[in-house]
C-alpha cells in the first residue's frame, strides 16, 4: 500500500515490538500475516521477501525491504528522532543502546530459531529436551549478566521509553517465560511490568499478544 509500511510477521512472534513501535510512532501499516513454522511449500509469500523464511521483515512506504529485529528497530527510532524511542548519535546513552540491542538480538533472540523447533538441532527426540533445558539456561542466563550491566530509570536507558524496552517486553514473554526472567532479571523487571501496563498498547497487546505474567 502507498504510504504505510508493511510488516510481514505473526501473532506472538517477533514482529510485535516492530508493530508496537509502528503504533507509537503513529505510523501507518498493514500486517501480512506470516507463520513461518506453518510455510507449506507451496507458499511462497515469505521467502519470497525473506529467503531465510523468518519474521519480522519490513517493506517501507519507498519500497526498501528490512529484515533482522534488531535492524528494523533501530531504523524505525532513527528514522523518528522526533519521537525519542532511541538515544540519538552522540548521545550518552548511545553506545549501551546498540549495544544492548545486539546483545539481545545475537545472544537471545537468535536461540529461539532452535526452540521454535527443536528438530533442527536435535539428532533424535531423545535430545530436544536437553536442548531445550540448556537453551532455557543460556537465556535465563543472558537476562541476569544484562541486568547486572544495567541502571534503569523508570526505562532500561533512562526516563523515555525505547525500542529496547519494547524488544524486551515482548522477548521475555516467551520461553523459559516470565516467572524466570523476574527472578533473574528484576531491575528490567519493573521496566516490562511498565511497558506491559502502558494505556496507550493495551489494546495492542491483547490483539498481538495477550498474555498473564
Amino acid at each position: 500500500m502507498v504510504g504505510r509500511y508493511v510488516v510481514y510477521g505473526g501473532f506472538r512472534t517477533g514482529s510485535v515490538p516492530v508493530e508496537a513501535t509502528l503504533l507509537l510512532l503513529g505510523e501507518r501499516y498493514e500486517v501480512i500475516e506470516t507463520d513461518p513454522l506453518a510455510q507449506r511449500p507451496s507458499d511462497r509469500r515469505l521467502e519470497a521477501i525473506n529467503p531465510m523464511r523468518q519474521v519480522p521483515a519490513l517493506v517501507s512506504p519507498s519500497g526498501e525491504l528490512m529484515t533482522e529485529s534488531a535492524a528494523i528497530l533501530n531504523y524505525l527510532a532513527d528514522s523518528h528522532p522526533q519521537a525519542h524511542m532511541a538515544p540519538c548519535i552522540g548521545e550518552p546513552a548511545r553506545p549501551a543502546f546498540l549495544r544492548w540491542m545486539s546483545f539481545v538480538s545475537s545472544q537471545i533472540y537468535s536461540l529461539y530459531w532452535v526452540r521454535d523447533d527443536l528438530s533442527r538441532l536435535a539428532a533424535d527426540t531423545s535430545h530436544e529436551a536437553v536442548i531445550k533445558d540448556r537453551t532455557a539456561e543460556r537465556i535465563a542466563e543472558c537476562w541476569r549478566r544484562m541486568d547486572a550491566q544495567v541502571n534503569p530509570g523508570r526505562y532500561i536507558l533512562g526516563d523515555d521509553l525505547s525500542v529496547l524496552d519494547l524488544y524486551v517486553t515482548v522477548v521475555s514473554r516467551w520461553g523459559p517465560r516470565r516467572s524466570r526472567f523476574y527472578r533473574e532479571a528484576p531491575k528490567m523487571a519493573e521496566v516490562v511490568r511498565r511497558v506491559d501496563a502502558d494505556p496507550r498498547l493495551t489494546a495492542f497487546w491483547a490483539d498481538r499478544f495477550p498474555f498473564e505474567a
